[in-house]
């Protein structure tokens, strides 16, 4: 009686916490986020504004590509006299409220990254602690629509001049409560700001907090892509499509309409990947229901890599809200994901880990509680593969899957 009473003041105390607006989170968030791509040296508000050019014109907003996400390098290396935050006055001398009217103009939306601790991920003293009431209103004030937390460094030394990955970095963050006070301050300002902003919390695993105060949640470190040497598809090593497949996995019953699991930004376009591998990819973010935030240069996209991010199907699979899909079976490696949908139908991918070696790989119908005759669609293509009975079965070649509706 005692554990169940200790529950049931768990669940009060957490539901009371509930402070974003969830309705934002109602599906998946989309949009583009600057690092993948460019990092943080090489943008300034010319490319930017190219890049919001570049989505208003391609098809990605009508896609559903709606937020544009100026991550690190935007910032001034210090804050002013009052503790707001500066805009680095070289790259973008115009400041963030005309980039966003801007973005606003193309009918997109904007967003920011910020940090709530005392130093962003490059060390500079930028950081939200104890400034989270100016920062939010700044926010708030220049139009910005989506705030990507990244928890980066919480130094307790005024002056800290340690290596980078010196463990005092983080020292502001070793007593166990700040972390969700930080994000929970940032999560009830934004709610009372008078303005819609999307809270992403990058803290770089999944934290029980994150469905209560944040839309969007990290379950993970950085995926590999462009500007950390290049994307990989399968590798034990942090970082690669299938290690961050494999964590974000482990959290799929959290996830649902208001909060989502998010496994950081897709990697599409020239940025490692084989084409059969960004399909994979891009399927398995779709399944797995997670925000499809683009990493690539909307400016240069091969037609190929511009009709796998706006097909449509993939994208109404991953914006059905009624479940985060999950790995249902798995034979070496051969795997099998599935996601119900809302009207009844599965989305199932067949995934072929394998290198070298292509893989028979089966579905049953009873893998999935179902029986009899199904038809099965292929989503990349839109091409029927017929009805089945009792399962479907497919040869996948090395490094492929085999996306498709039932």
């Amino acid at each position: 009686m005692r554990i169940l009473f200790t529950l049931l003041l768990a669940f009060v105390f957490t539901g009371s916490q509930a402070q974003v607006r969830k309705e934002l989170g109602n599906t998946p968030p989309m949009g583009w986020n600057s690092w993948n791509w460019f990092g943080k040296e090489a943008i300034n508000e010319k490319l930017i504004r190219e890049v919001i050019d570049a989505m208003a014109a391609s098809g990605l907003k009508e896609a559903g590509y709606n937020y544009v996400v100026v991550d690190g390098g935007w910032r001034d290396t210090k804050l002013g006299p009052n503790g707001e935050l500066l805009v680095h006055p070289e790259r973008f001398p115009g400041g963030m409220k005309a980039l966003a009217d801007y973005a606003h103009s193309k009918g997109l939306k904007f967003g920011l990254h910020t940090t709530p601790g005392s130093h962003d991920c490059g060390m500079d003293k930028v950081g939200g602690w104890g400034h989270e009431e100016i920062h939010v209103k700044q926010m708030a004030d220049w139009g910005v629509d989506f705030i990507k937390l990244d928890k980066c460094r919480f130094s307790m030394d005024e002056q800290p001049d340690y290596p980078r990955n010196d463990p005092r970095w983080k020292a502001g963050w070793q007593k166990p409560t700040n972390l969700e006070t930080a994000y929970a301050t940032w999560s009830r300002l934004m709610k009372d700001s008078g303005r819609d902003m999307v809270l992403s919390a990058s803290a770089y695993q999944f934290f029980d907090w994150y469905p209560v105060l944040t839309n969007m949640g990290r379950t993970t470190g950085d995926i590999k892509s462009k500007q950390s040497g290049g994307a990989i598809f399968d590798s034990e090593k942090p970082g690669s499509v299938m290690a961050i497949v494999e964590k974000n996995n482990r959290h799929y019953k959290r996830a649902g309409a208001g909060y989502w699991n998010d496994p950081d930004m897709l990697v599409t376009g020239s940025q490692g990947l084989t084409l059969e591998e960004q399909k994979a990819h891009f399927a398995l973010w779709c399944i797995m229901s997670s925000p499809l935030f683009l990493g690539n240069d909307p400016r240069v996209m091969t037609e190929e890599e511009k009709q796998l991010i706006t097909n449509k199907q993939a994208i109404a699979i991953n914006q059905d809200p009624t479940e985060q899909g999950h790995r249902i079976k798995a034979e070496g490696k051969a795997e099998v994901w599935a996601k119900k949908l809302k009207d009844g139908r599965y989305a199932v991918l067949l995934l072929n880990r394998d290198a070298t070696a292509s893989k028979e790989i089966t579905l049953n119908w009873s893998d999935l509680g179902l029986k009899g005759s199904k038809t099965v669609k292929e989503v990349y293509g839109a091409k029927s593969l017929g009805a089945h009975k009792d399962k479907f079965s497919k040869s996948v070649p090395a490094r492929s899957s085999v996306f498709v509706v039932l």
